[in-house]
């Protein structure tokens, strides 16, 4: 069974459906934003400096997201689609061709750095981005699928929850910036994590 049929949830978009050419304004103002952000961090972005630098009225840039948190929450729905196609169609260990092992370990850092990565915009995006539950319903349904293949039994759902809780921003935060724990530290314990959660999950109870 490929990844793509073991995990059925669309990849996620939280852009309506719009005609061609707003389509085009939207794809240069949130060009325009992701410009802006990798040159002067999230907290200096504004929606007047969005909307001079794609050559737009502000009104237009409100139209079109509603406020700063939802552009953020696009420019987060635009990069957490290109990591999703990475994870069902991309090279391996993180794309299929590897063994479940291999993919569950990749999949682990992969999602801690991308989570560090985007932890300004995340944050940035508020309620707007902490609402979008399919981000966390494709990260479970992938791990329960590579469970699955690794022979694991028990609550398959639980078990991944269980291993995305360390991977949220406040947990990655928490162990980083107080404990003083580095990325690679962290990315070893995860793994150390999800050997435990394999290896000690328990056998299905005997048929009565």
């Amino acid at each position: 069974m490929s990844d793509l049929e073991a995990t059925p949830l669309p990849l996620i978009s939280s852009a309506p459906a719009v005609r061609r050419d707003a389509a085009r304004n939207r794809e240069a103002l949130l060009t325009a934003a992701a410009a802006l952000v990798a040159e002067r961090g999230v907290e200096a972005v504004t929606m007047d400096a969005i909307a001079t630098r794609a050559g737009v009225g502000k009104g237009t840039v409100f139209r079109r997201f509603g406020s700063r948190e939802g552009m953020m929450a696009s420019l987060l729905d635009h990069a957490e689609t290109t990591w999703q196609e990475a994870v069902i169609s991309g090279p391996p260990p993180l794309g299929p061709g590897a063994d479940p092992w291999d993919r569950l370990v990749a999949f682990g850092e992969s999602r801690m750095r991308t989570n560090l990565t985007q932890a300004a915009l995340i944050e940035a995006a508020g309620q707007t981005w902490a609402t979008n539950r399919a981000v966390l319903g494709f990260s479970t349904m992938h791990l329960r699928f590579l469970l699955g293949r690794m022979g694991v039994a028990g609550d398959l759902q639980y078990l991944a929850m269980a291993l995305m809780a360390p991977l949220t921003v406040p947990a990655l935060r928490q162990l980083i910036e107080h404990d003083r724990r580095t990325v690679d530290q962290l990315a070893a314990s995860w793994t150390d994590f999800a050997r435990r959660v394999v290896t000690a999950a328990p056998a299905p109870a005997p048929a009565p």
